[in-house]
């Protein structure tokens, strides 16, 4: 089970300075690809499964990953999440022949046929985003700037077993510093499939 505070930030100037401010913690700059699949029946979608293939900084690494119903409250999403490393060669190969990729013969692959019935999948396409890592107070901070063909967004992620209490840290941190922002409450993804920017 993930589970992460989600907060949505102001824009642009808010990204900005709480990069600027976490500048002396900053541990690392990812450049992600982000690909998602369905079922040609749609029998991931109805069932509010995500399957994503995810590319670090071109093709140094690739990671597929499938996560099952997200709850997402008061900027605290919880979700069940399984990941697998893939070849990044491979991974690229399924973007335009999405059934090799169901046809792996992972644990992971596996797992998804066998609880969704998916025996076909299509690419839906996907989007970038640029995520900064950051250390503060014990907490690995996830900085996102989301760009869709139709907008960017900007998130500040994390983490947690105890998310409550880190959110009201994080909350008081962004309050010193004069970021706006407000709970997250839709998902990277489902931006992606309405093509909206909430």
């Amino acid at each position: 089970m993930e589970v992460e505070v989600k907060l949505r930030l102001a824009g642009p100037e808010a990204h900005a300075a709480l990069a600027a401010a976490l500048q002396p913690a900053h541990r690392a700059t990812h450049q992600q690809e982000n690909f998602f699949f369905d079922g040609a029946s749609q029998e991931l979608s109805s069932q509010r499964v995500v399957l994503r293939m995810r590319f670090y900084n071109k093709d140094a690494k690739a990671l597929i990953t499938v996560k099952g119903k997200q709850v997402l409250k008061d900027g605290i999403g919880r979700a069940p999440e399984e990941e697998e490393t893939v070849d990044p060669a491979a991974a690229r190969a399924f973007l335009t022949d999405p059934d090799r990729l169901l046809n792996l013969g992972t644990p992971l692959l596996e797992g998804l046929k066998s609880s969704t019935g998916v025996q076909q999948l299509v690419c839906l396409g996907g989007f970038n985003n640029t995520r900064q890592e950051f250390e503060w107070g014990g907490h690995l901070l996830e900085l996102d700037e989301t760009q869709y063909e139709w907008g960017r967004l900007y998130e500040l992620e994390c983490e947690s077993a105890e998310p409550e209490r880190l959110r009201q840290e994080l909350e008081a941190y962004l309050t010193q510093l004069g970021v706006g922002y407000k709970y997250s409450t839709t998902t990277k993804f489902a931006n992606f499939r309405n093509k909206t920017l909430e």
